[in-house]
């Protein structure tokens, strides 16, 4: 039977291909908190985790590799005006290299 253990608070790639993928609230199966770690699709072994109790298995493992290079160079920025729900207009501006957006008043 399937063991309850706490959540982690980061979420890291798991080796093994037996039983679920553990992570953090929020976190999906090939998430990571490291941005150097890299994923990729692995044949489960739904038999074991079937055996073991676990409903669900992981099919994701790390990718041996470099580190990620130092991104260098400016970010890309895009600005565009979008309306709230009640009608008000603001301006949106985001970030393209790292996702960060802030919202301004029009």
């Amino acid at each position: 039977m399937a063991t309850k253990s706490s959540n982690p608070t980061e979420t890291r790639l798991d080796d093994h291909l037996d039983a679920p993928s553990t992570t953090a609230p929020g976190d999906g199966p090939a998430d990571t908190t490291d941005p150097d770690e890299r994923a990729s699709s692995a044949t489960p072994d739904k038999g074991a985790a079937a055996k073991a109790g676990h409903g669900t298995v992981n099919a994701v493992v790390p990718v041996p590799g470099k580190k990620a290079a130092a991104r260098s160079g400016k970010d890309r920025m895009e600005k565009y005006t979008a309306l709230r729900p009640d009608g008000s207009e603001v301006t949106v501006q985001r970030n393209v290299e790292t996702g960060d957006s802030s919202l301004s008043e029009s």
